[in-house]
């Protein structure tokens, strides 16, 4: 039987998970990579690549639960600012139901906030995303 690159990969990733409990070092890794017939430069070209993928994945992290308590604060003003504003329509004039207009005006704002807050692929994401990371301190 014959396995492809990506099939080797995968059966060599499922058998350091099962032996493997603990962590391994980085002179593991190049005892193994040398083994396996993998240059030292590919090694380190390919721990470059995946610090870099890890740091960028970190930041997307912070940035989408940034996203989302923003939404939430917005969720929560919008609650309490309406639900005061019906508080009030009803004892004032409960015969005419004004506050709709608000609700609904806000609520539409407020729906098109949360599904920005919620999408993580796209155009306008990775606008936000990269205006994000620009602001970021170094």
């Amino acid at each position: 039987m014959t396995y492809n690159s990506e099939q080797m990969q995968q059966i060599l990733q499922k058998a350091f998970a099962r032996q493997q409990q603990g962590e391994i070092s980085r002179q593991q890794i190049l005892e193994i990579a040398a083994e396996l017939g993998v240059s030292s430069e590919s090694l380190q070209a390919a721990e470059q690549e995946w610090l870099t993928q890890e740091i960028e994945d970190k930041k997307r992290q912070k940035f989408h639960a940034q996203r989302h308590n923003e939404f939430k604060t917005q969720l929560i003003s919008y609650i309490a600012v309406n639900g005061f504003l019906i508080v009030l329509n009803l004892v004032t004039s409960p015969s005419y139901f004004w506050a709709i207009f608000p609700l609904l005006g806000w609520g539409l704002l407020l729906f098109f906030s949360g599904m920005k807050a919620y999408q993580t692929q796209g155009e306008s994401y990775e606008q936000d995303f990269q205006e994000w990371s620009k602001k970021l301190p170094k």
